[in-house]
């Protein structure tokens, strides 16, 4: 019965997906036009709609259109790679890496990235561009005076206070592999006097109440900021590295190069502060996407003035830079 119920889920979004790129309803894949592919978070309602934004800025021209929503990185790429859209507004490395690419985790963010640049170019013939400058991983998280009073910076400060502290953590860290609650205890070599399941949205007011000592959260989450807490650094590297990149089908940029140089203007300019303070906008003042991002490439003048470092200039991207240019020749002479 549940894989009836979520086969009917995926027909009927594959249905929605279809309907929204159909000729005379807004941009469409086949016509090179830019069909931007976001998610159901509020973080990545924000960067599509920043994508957006930056594309009518600059390239007025090129019809853009937005498909939100989509449920997963899987369901995303699935709309790309079957022609509904062919630009994710944000895919995070950690998450590709063993979901899409099926490889094993990294906890070094630059080895991870040229992993998932490589990866996506041989197994999807797409782009994954540089990181937006955050990311969004599992981090454990406490209230700042309870820092300062501690003097607590990174997860090893915590070792001699540990057997004392009471943890409230995401229900499936408990049983995750490779970077859950078992190899927590294994790399760091601690634990906590209790460690209880919490669903992920509630662990901030639990913490910011007194109800928990420290919990595992999301890092560019917007409740950080409203509740006033700090961010512990994992300086063990249990956490693999979650940052996040717009992703951009070869097809596209051979019609449209120019593209490129728009999404390199958006390339570390979104640090972890920002993004919570963009999250928070959203989850607690209940701004809209379409609004936040607007206010925030008004307030950097849309990056104008930003030099961008070319793709070609870049070890990571010169083989798949000179498969592009060769496929424009090639294109240009027929």
């Amino acid at each position: 019965m549940r894989n009836i119920k979520n086969l009917l889920i995926i027909l009927s979004i594959t249905l929605f997906i279809t309907a929204c790129s159909l000729p005379g309803l807004g941009a469409n894949v086949s016509k090179n036009d830019v069909v931007i592919a976001g998610g159901d978070t509020a973080e990545r309602q924000i960067l599509s709609e920043i994508n957006v934004q930056m594309m009518n800025h600059y390239m007025p021209e090129i019809k853009t259109d937005l498909i939100t929503n989509l449920a997963s990185s899987l369901l995303i790429l699935q709309t790309m790679t079957g022609g509904d859209t062919n630009v994710s507004a944000i895919m995070y490395t950690g998450t590709s890496l063993v979901g899409e690419l099926n490889m094993e985790p990294v906890t070094e963010p630059e080895v991870a990235l040229q992993k998932v640049i490589q990866g996506y170019y041989d197994k999807y013939d797409m782009v994954w561009f540089p990181t937006y400058g955050f990311e969004n991983t599992y981090a454990f998280m406490i209230k700042r005076e309870f820092a300062e009073a501690n003097n607590l910076s990174k997860i090893s400060d915590l070792e001699t206070i540990a057997p004392d502290l009471k943890a409230g953590v995401d229900v499936g860290w408990l049983t995750r592999e490779g970077d859950g609650y078992e190899a927590f205890k294994e790399i760091y070599g601690f634990d906590f006097d209790e460690v209880l399941p919490m669903q992920i949205g509630l662990v901030y007011s639990a913490v910011a109440t007194g109800e928990m000592d420290i919990v595992l959260g999301y890092s560019s989450d917007g409740r950080i900021q409203a509740n006033d807490l700090i961010l512990l650094e994992d300086d063990l590297n249990l956490f693999p590295p979650y940052n996040g990149s717009a992703v951009i089908t070869m097809d596209l940029l051979q019609a449209h190069p120019e593209v490129i140089d728009v999404f390199l203007k958006l390339e570390g300019v979104v640090d972890t502060s920002t993004m919570q303070e963009l999250n928070r906008i959203s989850d607690e003042d209940k701004v809209e996407a379409r609004v936040i991002a607007r206010d925030f490439l008004e307030e950097n003048n849309y990056f104008e003035n930003k030099k961008i470092a070319p793709l070609d200039d870049r070890d990571d991207y010169f083989k798949i830079m000179q498969d592009l240019r060769n496929r424009i020749s090639e294109g240009d002479s027929k």
